[in-house]
């Protein structure tokens, strides 16, 4: 792994972690399509979902006190669910469709997470659960839950600060999923893991992130940071998706 590809992954990170904090949601958005184009799609969103139980859990210690237990407790077993189907597709997919599946995934979750109208007010724990299912599926084949999960805040007319704190134990459960998920089915070997010292750096830099997150909080309008972000994750999600027909051609 080149010092160029660790440098490309640590700044989307620490940009990911940054958003993360402010909003709830950031790190799939903008870390799994740079990654997926610096690593290759299986390992890039491999290293996406680690990132994401790190950033989940660190955030999460800061907010517990909004988290909603109940709707996380809906979440869990319908991720699981959603993550074993998704772990087997990415098995089996090649690379060049897995890098169009990512790619596309992350311009249409653009799409609906900042551009969706506003939507009927709908609450049920069944909606939930699905959400759940969704969610679960696509963390695990594209390293991106959040669109399925802003979705369901705007139906059931979820609070932002409860919303961004239960996010976050649920993202890192999800992470964790499709992790365990893909080590089990073989989608990602222990062999194609990156060195073993790129894990520490990634906890560095979500600590770093976390923290310019927070200060962020009270310099920086979430607008201008959600700008930088979506500019970032719509660029790598159309490179991702032109390499993957370029492959096929």
């Amino acid at each position: 792994m080149t010092t160029g590809i660790v440098i490309a992954a640590v700044v989307a990170i620490l940009l990911g972690s940054t958003l993360q904090r402010l909003s709830g949601t950031g790190v799939g958005l903008v870390v799994a399509p740079v990654l997926a184009l610096l690593m290759g799609p299986a390992l890039g969103v491999f290293v996406t979902n680690s990132t994401t139980v790190v950033s989940g859990f660190l955030i999460m210690l800061a907010v517990i006190k909004d988290v909603n237990w109940k709707r996380y407790l809906i979440f869990l077993p319908m991720a699981l669910l959603g993550a074993i189907p998704a772990a087997f597709m990415v098995r089996e997919i090649e690379a060049a469709w897995l890098n169009i599946v990512i790619g596309s995934v992350v311009l249409i979750s653009l799409a609906l997470t900042f551009g969706a109208p506003r939507v009927p007010h709908i609450q049920s724990h069944a909606l939930t659960g699905i959400t759940g299912l969704v969610g679960g599926f696509l963390n695990t084949s594209a390293g991106v839950a959040a669109p399925a999960m802003v979705m369901y805040s705007k139906f059931s007319r979820w609070n932002q600060r409860s919303f961004a704190a239960t996010m976050q134990p649920t993202f890192m459960t999800m992470g964790l999923f499709s992790v365990g998920t893909k080590l089990a089915v073989g989608a990602t070997t222990i062999d194609q893991l990156p060195p073993w010292w790129l894990f520490p750096i990634i906890v560095v830099t979500v600590i770093a992130g976390i923290r310019i997150g927070a200060w962020s909080a009270k310099k920086v309008s979430m607008d201008a940071a959600r700008r930088v972000a979506i500019t970032l994750a719509g660029m790598g999600g159309a490179v991702t998706v032109i390499r993957g027909m370029v492959m096929l051609a």
